[in-house]
């Protein structure tokens, strides 16, 4: 995931409600102009990332209404897991990969892993 694409998806995960892409924009607020003086990312810009958002299945639009308005598919926590799950998947060294990150989490992940385990 890019980096415009990884900062409207925390956007999104925090919004309350669907988004528009105008709202969107002014929440990155990066306080860039581009070379026309407008705000960066131009909202064209925000458009195209929601798009590929859309068909990589991350992100919803609803269309019956202007403007459109976008929410996550799914929330962070199942993206992420997803991630991990994927990486494990393509390892080809699925037993060392989980050797070495258990082996880094703290006593605190340990102890709720334990617990989670144990469900």
């Amino acid at each position: 995931m890019g980096e415009l694409e990884k900062r409207l998806m925390e956007l999104l995960w925090q919004a309350q409600a669907p988004q528009s892409a105008i709202e969107l924009r002014d929440q990155l607020d990066t306080g860039e102009t581009g070379a026309n003086g407008k705000p960066y990312p131009a909202i064209t810009t925000v458009l195209t990332v929601l798009s590929r958002l859309e068909k990589k299945q991350l992100v919803s639009r609803e269309r019956d209404a202007r403007p459109h308005r976008y929410q996550p598919v799914r929330s962070q926590a199942d993206y992420l897991a997803d991630l991990m799950h994927e990486a494990l998947a393509t390892s080809g060294q699925r037993d060392a990969v989980l050797a070495r990150f258990v082996g880094r989490v703290g006593d605190g992940e340990a102890e709720l892993l334990r617990k989670l385990l144990a469900k």
